[in-house]
């Protein structure tokens, strides 16, 4: 039977019923944190604040993007998680090289290390305090997704290892992959190597191409490979309004692509309202984007894909 694997054990797919893809609830300070003061999300309360306010606007399940040794804090996610009746889905895998310290073990652990490493956190529990010793002791709580980021620099020696083993995981365990795409990469380049590696493409979520990625052309031609699409440029005037974003929803569903499409806030410290109170917060996309998705004449079952019926799919082990 299927089942999503969350960060208090497996659920059965239909108590999903609202979910973002893409967020970050807590972040331990750490060398994200010297890139950018904003990646640092470690205030039990405020996130429980966060998290229960989205609960009672009808939230089921958030995905947890910070992968293993790089500031996930585990033990709070799972009581995080309990306390708010929230489903968390929490990830393996690696960011991009900048987040990590010079002397951190994942560029000297190899390509068998690293398979063997995301298959523990899958299938027996995550590491917890491996942020800059080797991972070493090993909690219950599983992930339930792996995190990769493709980066400018494409398939470097250090990348291709990393992506080489978060490969092997999948195909060993058929957990989805979400891959974190930079600025300036070329995510069609990502696709074919894929492919090429025999990666159920089904299995994979691009995130943030809708801020990173200004050719629709190109969205769709990754739709049209099976991948699916992660926007969460919402609630981000910085990069573009709501409205364009509405508008970019709009024409990938009217393109076909409906049954591909996820979203989420990708939040920061300074996006969270119970940390920032200029901030959105967590309900925003379920207070303000989805009125905002119906003016442009999307359906009430055409957001239930996205924020529903999507995610069952593609976060569901089918074993």
């Amino acid at each position: 039977m299927p089942y999503i694997q969350t960060i208090t054990g497996r659920i059965s797919p239909d108590k999903l019923t609202f979910c973002h893809c893409h967020e970050h609830l807590m972040l331990r300070k750490g060398k994200s944190f010297d890139v950018n003061q904003a990646l640092c999300i470690d205030d039990y309360d405020k996130t429980l604040r966060e998290l229960s306010d989205f609960y009672s606007a009808g939230g089921s399940m958030v995905v947890d993007a910070q992968p293993v040794g790089c500031g996930r804090m585990e033990e709070e996610l799972q009581a995080l998680s309990r306390a708010s009746g929230v489903h968390i889905i929490a990830s393996t895998g690696f960011h991009k090289m900048l987040f990590y310290p010079e002397n951190h073990w994942i560029f000297q652990y190899s390509c068998e290390e690293l398979t063997a490493l995301f298959l523990q956190e899958l299938r027996t529990g995550m590491y917890t305090e491996s942020d800059i010793s080797a991972p070493c002791r090993p909690i219950k709580a599983k992930a339930g997704i792996i995190k990769c980021a493709w980066d400018v620099c494409g398939l470097n020696r250090q990348y291709e290892k990393l992506f080489r083993a978060a490969l092997n995981a999948a195909k060993k365990t058929g957990a989805p992959l979400m891959i974190h795409i930079e600025s300036g990469s070329d995510p069609l380049t990502l696709a074919e190597y894929l492919d090429k590696n025999q990666v159920p493409l089904g299995r994979v979520i691009f995130c943030h191409m809708d801020r990173v990625c200004h050719r629709l052309s190109i969205h769709k031609e990754v739709c049209s490979r099976g991948i699916y699409l992660e926007y969460d440029t919402i609630g981000r005037g910085k990069y573009h309004s709501d409205e364009q974003e509405a508008d970019i929803f709009s024409e990938l569903i009217h393109a076909g692509y409906e049954n591909q499409l996820l979203f989420s806030l990708d939040t920061t410290r300074e996006r969270l309202k119970a940390y920032n109170p200029s901030g959105v917060g967590l309900k925003y996309i379920l207070h303000t984007f989805i009125p905002l998705l119906k003016t442009r004449g999307i359906t009430d079952t055409q957001i239930k894909k996205i924020s529903c019926i999507n995610c069952r799919q593609i976060l569901s082990f089918n074993l």
